[in-house]
């Protein structure tokens, strides 16, 4: 007896410097969890025994217990390592569109060749699909999605409105607006330009000519005569009339789109100013927009737009002016200084390339791009456990559910102990190798305290078969 005793022993030491070495061979394993062996005496004996006088029957490993204790986190450089401090793990499933779910603390997460995140195993992690404001749609594990990371905002948005503030130099030279032609710079005063988008996200230069009206200076009709300015337009080179323009004086005269009538005029906006030089009125009183930029099958269309992009988009050009006559710090100016422009603005936006991702505390996943633009992608999915040390260990720093863990029960982060999601960070193994050391100091004398025992029960043996 005593020799299984003894040799019971030897195996549970065995098992306990497994266990630490195990756990040594980790310690730069990220998201990788200690275990501890943990042992119980092995007692058994007779309705009929005496169980004053039994010694024991030895000692066995009851279970390699995991240790889901805290790692200590390691900051990087990139955004797509994720570290959670505290109970949950991430999601994975091996491909996109499986339902095999693995669970970990391990956040090495990349983009593969499809912009899906995966880990260094390939399996996909898994998110919550969220709302336009970031909302999650729903919290439960069936209904996660795999989280891929668009590598484009989606669809560009036409320009509608062009938002304008300027001073026009009250001191410059009147001209004569039939003689304007953009390709001579004595027959305007100043101009500028803004990029404009069309609705398939083509960009194109909108131009603005500014000229001092001089066709009345000789008989003013009024004080506000002549500080009175006409504005044209066009889109890359093609001119484009302003819907309800001003035709009280005499205009050039612009090629017609539609070939029909060759002497057709120049429809300018006009923008009049008092004698303190503010901002007054502009004609067309209710807003200046343009006609449509493409061939919408009217006469006066400017035929700017092409490669089947929206032929009746048009373009407002906002002077922010009162309408109750009372002059705003916004508003143009003519004053005797400098022509400036002081706000040039567009609410167009082009096709956005992905530039950056963010990640919050709360597993928001948001996306950047190159056209100002950011949206909410999805959020990442924590699940946790009622009993984490009933989990079935994986490799690759993964873990089933099982029975003894319980369910798996999805949620949000920072919402209940599920933890928070940290980026640009990696959770250590919570491997403490000093005291690993000494664990392993302790394991190997209670092997050789075993082995010295299976020493001296084989001498007594021998001893006993020599009596003659």
């Amino acid at each position: 007896m005593s020799f299984n005793i003894a040799l019971s022993g030897v195996s549970a030491a065995q098992k306990d410097l497994d266990t630490t070495a195990n756990n040594i061979a980790n310690v730069n394993t990220v998201g990788f969890k200690e275990s501890r062996a943990e042992f119980g005496d092995v007692y058994a004996a007779s309705l009929l025994a005496s169980g004053k006088t039994k010694v024991g029957d030895g000692v066995l490993t009851q279970e390699v217990a995991q240790q889901f204790s805290q790692g200590s986190l390691q900051f990087t450089n990139t955004a797509l390592d994720l570290a959670i401090t505290g109970n949950g793990f991430f999601a994975t499933v091996p491909d996109i569109t499986s339902r095999d779910f693995s669970f970990t603390r391990a956040g090495q997460f990349k983009l593969d060749e499809n912009n899906f995140v995966v880990n260094s195993s390939g399996d996909n992690l898994l998110g919550f699909p969220v709302n336009p404001d970031g909302t999650s749609s729903s919290v439960a594990l069936s209904t996660t999605e795999p989280v891929r990371i668009p590598d484009s905002s989606g669809s560009p948005q036409a320009t509608q409105e062009v938002t304008m503030r300027m001073n026009l130099p009250a001191n410059d030279d009147y001209l004569d607006p039939t003689a304007f032609n953009p390709d001579d710079t004595l027959t305007y005063n100043a101009a500028t330009s803004v990029t404009v988008y069309d609705s398939l996200g083509e960009s194109h230069i909108m131009t603005y000519y500014f000229v001092k009206d001089g066709t009345d200076q000789a008989a003013p009709t009024g004080p506000d005569q002549l500080n009175s300015w006409l504005m044209f337009a066009t889109v890359d080179d093609t001119p484009v009339d302003i819907a309800g323009g001003d035709t009280s004086v005499p205009l050039p005269q612009r090629p017609d789109p539609q070939n029909t009538n060759p002497t057709e005029d120049w429809l300018p906006a006009r923008l009049n100013f008092n004698q303190s030089g503010d901002f007054t009125s502009q004609v067309p009183a209710g807003g200046i927009t343009t006609v449509a930029l493409g061939d919408d099958g009217t006469a006066n269309s400017a035929i700017a737009l092409t490669g089947g992009a929206d032929q009746t988009q048009t373009i407002s050009i906002d002077f922010n002016l009162d309408p109750l006559g009372g002059q705003t710090i916004n508003e143009p100016t003519q004053y005797a200084s400098a022509f400036e422009v002081t706000s040039l603005e567009q609410d167009g936006l082009p096709v956005g390339r992905l530039t950056g991702v963010d990640i919050g505390e709360d597993g928001l996943v948001r996306a950047t791009f190159s056209n100002g633009t950011s949206e909410p992608v999805v959020r990442v999915a924590l699940v946790r456990f009622a009993n984490e040390q009933g989990l079935t260990q994986q490799s690759n720093t993964a873990w089933k559910e099982s029975i003894e863990s319980g369910e798996a029960l999805a949620g949000e982060a920072t919402t209940g102990t599920f933890g928070e999601i940290n980026s640009s960070a990696l959770e250590q193994a919570n491997v403490n190798l000093t005291t690993e050391l000494i664990d392993m100091i302790i394991a190997q004398r209670n092997f050789q305290a075993n082995s010295r025992a299976l020493e001296v029960n084989n001498q007594l043996n021998q001893t006993i078969l020599n009596i003659r």
